[in-house]
């Protein structure tokens, strides 16, 4: 088992380096051009055309861009002032623009509140709105992005005190939407229409999220979508941000879900009625100099007579990906899997245990980072039995190198002899070569689960370690290029020494515990290999240097936990190993012999 477990490690940390690589100096730069060519080919900012939907429902133009607060001063708004939110709505529109979450600052040193909604003509335009369309002639005139609303009752919008917007279109329909905003991030819109008309008309509710441009801290990692996504009919569809760049238009038809736009952590959605059948799209605008990325629904029309009214109710969620408020969003309101928000990967009948556990952890001991190693010294206890099967294995195969060499070495020139030799060493000695490999083969698939669920966790954002770990989701603060910090200089703004070769404490831990590992490991009989393997560790370390502290801190912990149950079964089988060979050194070197 020994060689084809080092031959199975090696194309895994060859493949990560290989992909690293090719990510960092061939797809970044490629991206790069892609985006230039296109941002240069692009034409002066313009109108946002939307053939689709009426002429009430165009955004106004916004020609230059100004800072955000200068934004906020361009139409009347609502105060929002919510436990987890505040911010404002415009009456343009009743667009949700300008949001604020307070449960989430911006850095760590910066107590001010995430802005997740941003209003038009400022930077990273980002909203969410409600409106309404027909296919009866003569009634193109309906709520949309630029209609003026009414306040008629209400001055601040907090969960026990809702407002309520009028609209009288010219072709005699009377809107009333009163808008509440629970104790979280849900804001809920019913809507009352009246025709006055005089005569009888189709009309279908939609709702829409944009974001414009792409993220500016948009996080490129195969862990973690951004982009438009939805639910439709129980069906997941989802978009990337570089696929809609690319043209990818979606469309799907159902009833019950939901559609929005996701960040790492946050997320804007349109929440239909979920009894009414209806179509779901993404799709990309042109708007001058920068896409707008869009998932939209409409639903299924609905004939009002007139004299008569039709009463709706949908939901806008804007606000952080908490996997508590997002299952209370799906079960207590009814929201068809809406907590299919969080990227729960392929492995998501392991992730979502994960992070359940997690939170359970967090909420016992007090700290995410401390949840991150009960978790990791659970998934071990229960591994424990593979585990102790393949170290196990492993010892024997330590033990019997040197007759193993001595084999290849007899039966060098006859390869038929040699393997004959070693099946039956292995059968005089009962080992199985493959014991020591199938049982690791389990936790592949367990530690990828883990790295998903720790990179999309929210909870890790902000969260303090012990020691100089603030911020378990940023890379380790320290350099050894200023000792760690005991030299009075920030060589981060350096491009060399302060990116690719800035090593923190935690990384190199990570590599030392990775070293002591391999150290347990039988040495391989190449020498070309054993060179490959003591290179390794410090591949790894410069590989997770800059990777959230929290996953480091997992992987070193795993490594650890690791080491201390490989040692102890290799002592037990009666194996000497690198670590006894270098305490009995120190004692010799103390003793002076």
């Amino acid at each position: 088992m020994g060689e084809d477990q080092r031959n199975l490690f090696i194309a895994l940390g060859l493949i990560l380096v290989i992909l690293t690589g090719y990510q960092v100096f061939v797809m970044g730069p490629a991206e790069e051009e892609r985006r230039a060519e296109q941002e240069a080919a692009v034409e002066a900012a313009g109108q946002l055309a939307d053939p689709d939907l009426p002429a009430s429902a165009l955004e106004p133009a916004a020609p230059t861009t100004v800072d955000r607060e200068t934004a906020l001063t361009g139409n009347q708004r609502v105060v929002i002032d919510a436990p987890a939110v505040l911010g404002s709505l415009s009456l343009t529109g009743a667009r949700l623009d300008d949001i604020r979450l307070r449960r989430h600052s911006e850095t760590i040193d910066d107590p001010t509140p995430v802005a997740l909604l941003n209003p038009i003509g400022s930077d990273h335009v980002f909203y969410a709105r409600d409106g309404w369309t027909s296919g009866t002639a003569g009634f193109n005139d309906l709520p949309g992005g630029a209609t003026e609303w009414t306040l008629a009752s209400g001055s601040t919008l907090t969960p026990d005190t809702p407002v309520t917007l009028t609209y009288d279109s010219p072709s005699g329909l009377h809107f009333e939407r009163v808008i509440s905003v629970d104790e979280n991030y849900l804001f809920t819109l019913t809507d009352v229409v009246t025709n006055n008309s005089g005569q009888e008309v189709e009309l279908s509710r939609y709702g829409l999220v944009r974001h414009e441009g792409r993220p500016e801290d948009e996080t490129r990692n195969m862990a973690v979508f951004e982009g438009a996504l939805a639910v439709v009919d129980g069906a997941m569809v989802r978009s990337s941000f570089g696929k809609l760049e690319d043209g990818n238009q979606t469309e799907d038809s159902g009833t019950g879900g939901w559609v929005g736009v996701t960040q790492r952590y946050w997320m804007a959605a349109a929440i239909p009625d979920q009894d009414r059948p209806f179509t779901a799209r993404f799709r990309t605008i042109e708007r001058g100099e920068i896409d707008a990325f869009e998932a939209s629904y409409v639903e299924q029309a609905i004939a009002v007579p007139a004299g008569e009214s039709l009463a709706s109710t949908t939901r806008i969620f804007a606000g952080a990906k908490e996997l508590g408020v997002l299952q209370q969003v799906q079960d207590v309101v009814g929201i068809e899997r809406f907590d299919m928000a969080i990227n729960w990967g392929w492995l998501w009948f392991l992730t979502r245990p994960f992070v359940w556990l997690l939170t359970m952890l967090e909420g016992a001991l007090g700290q995410f980072g401390l949840a991150i190693l009960a978790l990791t010294l659970m998934v071990k206890i229960v591994m424990f039995p593979l585990a102790n099967r393949a170290y196990a294995s492993m010892a024997k195969m330590k033990a019997v190198q040197p007759k193993m060499a001595d084999i290849k070495e007899r039966y060098a020139s006859d390869q038929q002899k040699q393997q004959q030799a070693l099946m039956e060493l292995y059968r005089t000695e009962k080992i199985n070569p493959l014991a020591g490999c199938l049982p690791i083969l389990p936790q592949i698939p367990i530690f990828f689960a883990l790295y998903q669920t720790l990179f999309n966790a929210i909870e890790m954002r902000h969260a303090p370690f012990f020691g100089w770990i603030r911020d378990l989701s940023a890379a380790d603060p320290t350099n050894i290029w200023n000792l760690f910090g005991l030299i009075p200089y920030d060589p981060s703004g350096i491009w060399l020494i302060g990116g690719i070769l800035g090593i923190g404490v935690w990384p190199i831990i990570m590599g030392l515990t990775m070293a002591a590992q391999q150290a347990l490991n039988p040495p391989p009989p190449d020498p070309m290999q054993a060179r490959i393997f003591a290179f390794l560790p410090i591949v790894f370390t410069f590989i997770l240097a800059p990777f959230a502290a929290g996953l480091v801190i997992y992987w070193a912990w795993n490594n650890f936990l690791s080491v201390l149950q490989q040692y102890i079964i290799m002592r037990r089988h009666g194996n000497e190993t690198q670590v006894d060979k270098l305490i009995a050194r120190l004692m010799k070197r103390d003793r002076g012999d």
